[in-house]
């Protein structure tokens, strides 16, 4: 492959090529799935292809396809030359590529079981089995169970020397009860992924969890509406995760702070001048990125400008420090690329994408936050967001809730929402719990970019209290 490969770089460099790299992609993903009893999909794609792109003055060009040939790979070389050219002929001013070092290297997902040597029906199985146990109460409408196993191949090869093989899996499951009665519908669900093998899924008490999650749909049914009041606020691991994703993974990206990347909900109010200088949160807000942490679903060996993966810190003691980069933003700032350059498949340039941005934890646990606030609402689940395209305001709706007077859960409360700006938000953070209840959550539908790309993407916290903030009810 990797002598196939070079045919294409030698075909750019003719074409007066700067640089250049080429990507093979390699994607297999089977999801299944269970409604009401029944099964309600099973499917198993496969899609391979690959792109290239090339740099010539300050210029990007990029070209794919499905059909990998000697003489395919030199047609698309010189398709994307011939882009590049035309992109450089329009810049105000030509781009530079921070140094990266040559790669000749290989990574695998750690994987102690393979969710693809798990038979079939066996999955069925477990799915129908949960989904039996979620719909128990008959208040019960529709319960649902989904299991996605995916293994994404990927070769990287570019005129600098580099040479990157990687081989990564990821695992997930999610399931949802949805109750209706006393005038009202209420759903409960819980999701999650993970780069790692079938083990994920043994390692979850599921049936357990589906009765729990069921149950407090009916109890939803006739508990008391989330009141409109300004009050303290605990979000709990699950949805702090999504808090995180959107109020601060986002806008921390620096292609929208630039206003490259707009259209999609794009840009950020998180302009350059603010590195070093802007209070993003208090001092209990830690925030890194980090592509090297185990299990998370945003964990890889190296991006896809071949850049090693690694821990970057973001927020430090509540400071915003830095941004997630690519070769060519980082130049700009005078640093080298923190490595998070994706695409989605093969058939997309990489654009700067989430890794693993997570709120490092704190000290001590939920309950002792809990017994340490007077009055406050405890929300988690994820249920609704709407946030403005430069991630500035915000409201989310949450599944549930439980109000909380000294120091004590007193009542469940229904359709709870919040909302707040972002750095007042993470301002007025002052506790988070600590490194036994910290948990990374996968988000596998990250969208950014026209065409849409998908990313999949982890987002560890544990759960954390923020003083004075304006809660209501979720209409």
């Amino acid at each position: 492959m990797k002598e196939m490969l070079e045919v294409a770089l030698r075909a750019a460099k003719c074409c007066g090529a700067d640089y250049a790299d080429v990507r093979v992609v390699s994607r297999t993903s089977e999801p299944i799935a269970v409604q009401n009893g029944e099964v309600s999909n099973i499917s198993s794609t496969e899609d391979k292809g690959f792109g290239i792109r090339v740099w010539i003055d300050g210029g990007w060009g990029f070209a794919s396809s499905a059909r990998i040939g000697k003489q395919t790979l030199r047609q698309k070389a010189q398709q994307a030359s011939s882009i590049a050219r035309a992109s450089a002929s329009l810049q105000r001013e030509p781009g530079r590529l921070s140094q990266v070092e040559a790669v000749v290297d290989s990574y695998c997902t750690p994987v102690d079981q393979d969710p693809f040597e798990v038979n079939l029906s066996e999955r069925l199985a477990l799915l129908r089995s949960i989904d039996e146990a979620l719909s128990a109460p008959e208040e019960i409408r529709v319960s649902s169970a989904s299991m996605t196993i995916i293994r994404e191949e990927k070769i990287f090869c570019s005129t600098e020397g580099s040479y990157i093989q990687q081989q990564l899996t990821e695992t997930g499951l999610s399931m949802a009860a949805t109750a209706a009665g006393e005038g009202d519908v209420q759903r409960r669900s819980f999701r999650d992924q993970v780069k790692g093998g079938y083990e994920f899924i043994e390692n979850l008490d599921l049936k357990s969890k589906a009765q729990k999650l069921s149950d407090s749909a009916v109890k939803l049914l006739t508990a008391d509406v989330c009141p409109q009041t300004e009050t303290d606020l605990i979000l709990g691991s699950s949805q702090l995760a999504l808090q995180i994703h959107e109020s601060c993974g986002h806008p921390i990206e620096l292609d929208r702070v630039y206003g490259t990347e707009a259209s999609f909900a794009g840009t950020s109010f998180l302009t350059v001048d603010k590195k070093g200088q802007f209070q993003y949160g208090s001092p209990h807000v830690n925030i890194v990125a980090d592509a090297t942490v185990s299990g998370g679903l945003g964990t890889f060996g190296y991006d896809d400008e071949g850049v090693p993966a690694q821990r970057t810190q973001i927020v430090r003691d509540g400071l915003f420090v830095d941004y997630l980069t690519s070769r060519e933003t980082a130049s700009t700032l005078g640093q080298k690329s923190n490595g998070t350059m994706l695409a989605d498949g093969w058939s997309n340039l990489p654009m700067i994408r989430m890794t693993n941005i997570n709120l490092q934890p704190g000290e001590g646990s939920l309950q002792e936050i809990i017994e340490d606030t007077e009055r406050g609402i405890f929300m988690d689940s994820a249920k609704s967001w709407s946030l403005d395209d430069k991630r500035l305001n915000f409201h989310f709706g949450c599944e549930y809730a439980y109000e909380i007077v000294d120091g004590e859960i007193t009542r469940l409360l229904k359709n709870p929402a919040y909302t707040a700006t972002t750095p007042q938000f993470w301002n007025s953070c002052d506790a988070v719990a600590g490194e036994d209840e910290w948990h990374i959550w996968g988000l596998p539908s990250c969208a950014k970019g026209e065409p849409v790309q998908i990313a999949h993407v982890g987002h560890g916290a544990a759960p954390a209290r923020f003083r004075g903030i304006e809660v209501g009810v979720s209409e």
